[in-house]
């Protein structure tokens, strides 16, 4: 069955679930392009790590199967920075392994040709300007133009360049793949290019992005309908999931479905073999249409002021790309702060995981509910004792999660597990200036606790003079954890006044290092990962030391194509060389 959508792009002029415009469907021979170039792609799909384009594998199946459409991916990193639910390799080795499960899950939707920018993927932020700096943008943003031009792609799809509640990697991503729609038919642009490697310009016709804000519309006849997205105005369309694949005899749903769960290193295995089989239990997939004809679709522009710098910073760019309306509403109401007093003690608590008489006097800290469906319950409470800032959290549980190795602990929400986050200063805009450590209360064959940490200042070992110890209860019904963080280890200047942080609760009930529910003291948005959002713990009578402030030490090792089999018999294939780098020189 096919959705109006797709039926009328058969009959090669489409008016689009109520969009206003026609879409003219690409004719290949038309453009100039032979559909025997093996360098040619009908769609591109832009992400920033492997799997990123695995919740668009049923639409880029449907569109080969119903007309003829071929897709290419472009990942620019290898996820090197990423977890690894299925052994201990990690770097470049993990790089090199995700890069498998990508192309033996695209496989499954036709999609044979993935281009990798061997780009270094580091931990979680919300941050594209520090991505961009990691990253080194232009030089990105050439490589992509190169494949755009390289490709000839009529469509062009991207994730959502907006900054609320996602990686910083994926909104890099799509900002670049936007900028590259534009700038692969400009002359101007990369002009070496064209005469010192023979390219010439090319111009999509079409780019859209994943929109995740449409998931609860079920059935065949949701992607029929007209919508729009709420935050920028922009027309949203939706390809079905619930179309029968040919080649699979099975839904489309299912058919990606199998390809998620070939992430192994991702955890994706653990999703649910079997997809519903009532066609109104299937969803589709959205994305928001950004330009059609080759244009940018226009909307209203809807202003906001007082844009913290990470929302002002996306607002500038998308004037200087010419997308104004792409900032429409793009800060969301962060809800007030939570705030407590950390009180000083006389004498320092006894480091044992259980609360004594008089360690912790201040208020008692909820966690709520951040992510998940509950389980698990849990409070904090925080002291300190001259420069040393103590904090213990309880959690109430009643299944012990996967128990890691010690040495195993990278990326602790896969289990059960605290998460502590400080901005020393309160005035961070990514955690690239904060401290965070992840604990995990046991480990393997009874051992633990074990301390690292994650996405922040100096991803790797504890904090110098840091100190945990944990309480498991037996029989298990839970578990405490007590951490000695010393404050002049920070990696800014501490301000008593405006001290930030947050405390997490990660909680697995499984055996397949897999989290189920979160919980924070501030549970908005990314609450890990975004300092906007962190309570206020005023430090009672502190008088803080000067300390300097610690630049960011970021993992930048990727893995290289040069280093890929697969990669390499692509460029074989295809003509294109790997890494988007440019071709030879034509011989004269």
């Amino acid at each position: 069955m096919a959705g109006g959508f797709e039926a009328k792009l058969r009959r090669r002029t489409v008016l689009a679930a109520g969009l206003a415009a026609t879409w003219l469907v690409a004719d290949r021979s038309a453009a100039g392009v032979e559909s025997t170039d093996p360098a040619h792609t009908d769609v591109l799909f832009i992400g920033a790590h492997p799997d990123d384009e695995s919740s668009n594998l049923a639409t880029f199946g449907r569109w080969r199967d119903e007309f003829g459409w071929t897709t290419g991916v472009v990942t620019v990193t290898r996820g090197e920075g990423g977890g690894n639910a299925v052994g201990l390799a990690e770097g470049p080795e993990l790089g090199l392994i995700r890069e498998t499960e990508e192309r033996t899950a695209n496989a499954l939707a036709g999609i044979e040709n993935i281009y990798y920018l061997d780009k270094p993927d580091f931990w979680y932020t919300l941050s594209a300007p520090l991505t961009a700096r990691v990253w080194d943008e232009q030089d990105t943003l050439a490589r992509l133009v190169r494949l755009v031009r390289l490709t000839t792609p009529h469509t062009i799809v991207v994730m959502d360049p907006r900054p609320f509640d996602q990686h910083g990697g994926h909104q890099l991503s799509a900002r670049l793949g936007i900028e590259a729609f534009r700038l692969a038919g400009d002359r101007q642009a990369y002009p070496e290019q064209l005469t010192g490697e023979g390219l010439a310009v090319w111009r999509p016709t079409r780019l859209l992005a994943q929109n995740y804000g449409f998931g609860s519309l079920l059935g065949p006849e949701a992607a029929e309908q007209r919508h729009a997205d709420p935050g920028t105005g922009l027309p949203v369309i939706g390809v079905w999931s619930g179309v029968r694949s040919r080649a699979h005899n099975t839904t489309w749903a299912q058919v990606e479905r199998d390809a998620t769960r070939l992430y192994l290193t991702q955890g994706f295995a653990a999703k649910p073999a079997q997809v519903p089989t009532d066609p109104n239990q299937l969803g589709s997939e959205w994305f928001t249409v950004l330009a059609e004809d080759g244009r940018f679709v226009e909307v209203p522009v809807h202003r906001q002021h007082g844009l913290k710098p990470r929302y002002a910073e996306f607002a500038e760019w998308a004037d200087r790309t010419g997308l104004p309306w792409l900032a429409n509403r793009v800060q969301p109401d962060y809800p007030p702060n939570p705030s407590t007093v950390v009180r000083a003690v006389a004498i320092a608590p006894i480091l044992n995981g259980i609360g004594g008489p008089g360690e912790y006097p201040g208020p008692e800290l909820p966690l709520a509910i951040w992510q998940g469906g509950g389980g698990c319950a849990a409070t904090a409470k925080l002291s300190r004792h001259d420069d040393d800032l103590y904090v213990l959290v309880n959690v109430t549980d009643g299944r012990e999660g996967a128990a890691l190795e010690a040495d195993d602990i990278k990326r602790h929400w896969r289990t059960d597990s605290v998460e502590i986050a400080i901005d020393p200063s309160g005035t961070s805009d990514d955690t690239s200036t904060t401290f965070k450590t992840g604990i995990l209360p046991y480990t393997a064959n009874r051992g633990g606790p074990a301390a690292e940490r994650d996405a922040d200042n100096h991803q790797g070992a504890s904090l110098p003079g840091m100190q945990v110890a944990a309480h498991v209860t037996e029989p298990y019904r839970g578990y405490s954890i007590e951490v000695k963080i010393p404050l002049t280890a920070l990696p800014e200047p501490v301000d008593p006044t405006r001290f930030a942080m947050n405390i997490l609760v990660y909680d697995s009930d499984t055996d397949d290092k897999t989290g189920r529910t979160r919980l924070a003291w501030s549970p908005f948005g990314s609450a890990q990962a975004d300092p906007y959002v962190w309570g206020t713990a005023t430090l009672a009578d502190y008088r803080a030391r000067p300390t300097p402030e610690t630049p960011p030490v970021i993992p930048r090792t990727a893995a290289r194509s040069a280093d890929s089999p697969a990669s390499l018999a692509q460029t074989r294939r295809t003509g294109i060389p790997i890494a988007g780098n440019p071709r030879p020189t034509p011989a004269r």
